[in-house]
C-alpha cells in the first residue's frame, strides 16, 4: 500500500486582510481557516503532515486546536511556495507520494483530493485545477494541441494569450516524493517576483517523459482561497450553504437555509426545525422534535426530546431535558440545568443553577448559584442574591415551594418544601417546609396627603 505525506503551506502574512493576525488564523465556520486544513489532511491517513508556517510564529500553532496532529516547520523568509515546500522536504521521511495543500484553502474535501493521491505515483504528477469564470489572480494550466498538461504559468508571467485561459492552478498537488526533492532543489527564480514557485516542478517533470494529470474540481468554491475580507466572506456564506444542504439531508427542516450559522458541531435527531437567524456554536446537540425559534444563539447546549426555544434566546453551557420550553427573550448561562417539563419564560436569567421537573421561572427574574426542587414556581421579579462582593453562595428552593413576585432570596439560604413567600419579600433566612413567609413593611393609607402640585415658573426680572 502507497505511503502518504501532507505539506501544508501556511506561512503567508496576508497584508491583504489588513489585520495583525496572521492569515491561516482568520476564521470561516467559527474556525481557523488551517484547522480545517489540518482536518483534512488528517482524514487522508498520511504517515506524516508537515505545517510550514512563518508569519505570526508560535501564535499560529497555538491557537490551531488540532496543532498536535503535525510537524512544524518555519520558513524564516518568503521565497515563494517552491522554498516553502523545500523547508518541509528537509525534515520529511521517506513516503511514496506527498501531497501539497494551502492552509488558507479551507474547505477542501477530502473526496477532492483522493483522486490526486490514486493518481500519483513515479511517472505521474496529478495537479487540482479548477475551471473559472473570471480566472484573474490565477496562474494558468498551459496544455499542448492533444489536452495533455505542459506547465503551468503564473499570472504575472502569462502573456495576453494565456491570460485567456479560464482553467487555473490551484495549488494542491500530488507527486512522488523523492522526484518531488530532486525537482524543487532545481528550481530557479527567474520570474517577475524572483520567488521560486512549486508550479514550475510541472514543467520540469514533463521534460523528464511523466505525466502530469489535472483533476478539475466539480465546485471552484471548494478549492478558493482567501486572500482578503472579501473572499473571507464569500467563503463563509458557501461553507454555511454546505452545511445546511447536509441538515436538509439529514431530515432537520431550515424555514430558510440561507439564514442559518453553524460555526461549531451540530447534531441532530428526527424532526428538529431551526427557524431563521440561529446561530450554532461549540457543541450543539438537538434531540428528536426540538424546535429552535428565530433569532438565537446557542453555544455548548444539550437540548433533549421534544425541547423548545422561543425567539431572541441565548443559550451557552446548558443542558435542556425534555419537553422544555424557554424563552422567549431568555439568557442561560453555563452550568444551567434544565429538567424534563421545566419552564423558563421572558427575560429570565439562568447562571450555575438547576430547575426541577414541571418548575416554571416565567419573569423577569435572575436565578443564580441555586438549586430549585420539582413543581416550584417562582414569581416575575424574583432575584437570587448570590454574591456578597467577594464570594458566592447557594440558594436552595424545595419541592413544591411558591415564590411570589419582587422576591430577594439572599444566600445562602434554603426555602423548604411547600413553603411559601409572599410577593415583596427580602428572604436572608432559611425557611421551614410548608411556612409561609413574608417581609413586607406595613401599608399606611393617608386620608388627608395632597399631592404636590408643579410651581408656576417664576417671572423674570426686568
Amino acid at each position: 500500500m502507497a505511503t502518504l505525506s501532507v505539506i501544508v503551506l501556511a506561512a503567508g502574512k496576508g497584508k491583504r486582510m489588513v489585520s495583525e493576525r496572521p492569515k491561516v488564523l482568520h476564521c470561516v465556520g467559527g474556525r481557523p481557516l488551517l484547522t480545517h486544513v489540518l482536518d483534512t489532511a488528517r482524514s487522508l491517513g498520511p504517515n506524516e503532515c508537515v505545517v510550514v508556517f512563518g508569519h505570526g510564529g508560535e501564535t499560529v500553532r497555538a491557537a490551531c486546536e488540532n496543532a498536535e496532529s503535525a510537524a512544524w516547520v518555519v520558513q524564516a523568509e518568503q521565497l515563494g511556495t517552491g522554498h516553502a515546500v523545500a523547508q518541509a522536504l528537509a525534515v520529511m521521511a521517506p513516503v511514496d507520494t506527498t501531497l501539497v495543500l494551502y492552509g488558507d484553502v479551507p474547505l477542501i474535501r477530502a473526496e477532492t483530493l483522493q483522486p490526486l493521491i490514486a493518481s500519483a505515483g513515479q511517472d505521474r504528477v496529478a495537479l487540482l485545477t479548477a475551471e473559472l469564470p473570471d480566472p484573474t489572480g490565477y496562474g494558468r494550466i498551459v496544455r499542448d494541441t492533444l489536452g495533455q498538461v505542459v506547465r503551468v504559468v503564473e499570472e504575472r508571467d502569462a502573456d495576453a494569450e494565456q491570460r485567456r485561459i479560464r482553467e487555473v492552478n490551484t495549488g494542491i498537488l500530488a507527486a512522488p516524493l523523492d522526484r518531488l526533492r530532486l525537482w524543487v532543489n532545481a528550481l530557479g527564480n527567474h520570474n517577475v517576483q524572483r520567488e521560486y514557485y512549486l508550479t514550475d516542478v510541472v514543467e520540469m517533470a514533463v521534460g523528464e517523459g511523466l505525466t502530469v494529470e489535472a483533476f478539475c474540481a466539480s465546485d471552484p468554491d471548494e478549492v478558493q482561497g482567501v486572500n482578503d475580507r472579501r473572499q473571507q466572506a464569500q467563503l463563509e456564506r458557501y461553507f454555511q450553504r454546505r452545511q445546511a444542504m447536509a441538515l436538509l439531508e439529514r431530515g432537520v427542516t431550515l424555514l430558510d437555509p440561507d439564514r442559518l450559522d453553524v460555526r461549531g458541531t451540530l447534531t441532530t435527531g428526527r424532526d428538529v426545525v431551526i427557524d431563521v437567524d440561529v446561530v450554532i456554536e461549540g457543541d450543539v446537540r438537538l434531540g428528536n422534535g426540538v424546535r429552535i425559534g428565530p433569532f438565537c444563539s446557542l453555544r455548548d447546549v444539550v437540548l433533549e426530546d421534544g425541547a423548545e426555544v422561543l425567539s431572541h434566546c441565548c443559550l451557552e453551557g446548558a443542558h435542556i431535558g425534555r419537553d422544555v420550553q424557554i424563552g422567549p427573550f431568555a439568557r442561560l448561562r453555563p452550568g444551567a440545568r434544565l429538567a424534563d417539563g421545566a419552564k423558563v419564560g421572558n427575560f429570565v436569567e439562568i447562571k450555575q443553577a438547576s430547575v426541577g421537573p414541571q418548575s416554571k421561572v416565567n419573569h423577569l427574574t435572575y436565578i443564580g448559584d441555586t438549586e430549585i426542587g420539582a413543581g416550584v414556581n417562582v414569581g416575575a421579579g424574583t432575584i437570587t442574591c448570590n454574591y456578597d462582593g467577594a464570594n458566592k453562595h447557594k440558594t436552595i428552593i424545595e419541592d413544591r415551594a411558591f415564590i411570589g413576585s419582587n422576591v430577594a432570596l439572599v444566600a445562602p439560604v434554603r426555602i423548604g418544601e411547600g413553603a411559601t413567600i409572599g410577593a415583596g419579600s427580602t428572604i436572608n433566612r432559611d425557611v421551614p417546609a410548608g411556612h409561609l413567609s413574608l417581609t413586607r413593611a406595613p401599608q399606611k393609607n393617608h386620608r388627608d396627603w395632597q399631592r404636590p402640585v408643579k410651581q408656576g415658573k417664576k417671572s423674570s426680572p426686568a
